[in-house]
């Protein structure tokens, strides 16, 4: 398990698809935020509204990142980056986790 010291956690989850989707706002010491999120099974469509590094802790999940067709298959560990002002799919069959740092 990967820890990350030194950090301000908002209390107040950030809730998505009827609490389907579900994050923390987490504060660095560099004043930089990121997320902690938990997914449960099913399918989503995200936008974003600032660039981000997406890193799958807790997989699989599928993938459709803008201006593909096809699913890419993410497990553990691997991530994905996505510009700002963009839409994406993510899906998974179990519960899934994943940390965003935001650009």
């Amino acid at each position: 398990m990967q820890l990350i010291e030194k950090v301000n956690v908002a209390t107040k989850a950030n809730l998505y698809f009827d609490g389907r989707v579900s994050s923390r706002s987490i504060f660095l010491a560099d004043g930089s935020r990121q997320t902690l999120g938990v997914m449960l099974p099913g399918e989503y469509k995200f936008d974003t509204s600032q660039a981000e590094l997406m890193h799958i802790t807790s997989g699989p999940v599928e993938v459709r990142l803008p201006g593909e067709t096809d699913w890419r298959v993410l497990q553990e560990g691997d991530s994905f980056e996505l510009a700002a002002g963009v839409e994406f799919d993510i899906r998974c069959q179990g519960i899934a986790e994943y940390l965003c740092s935001y650009r």
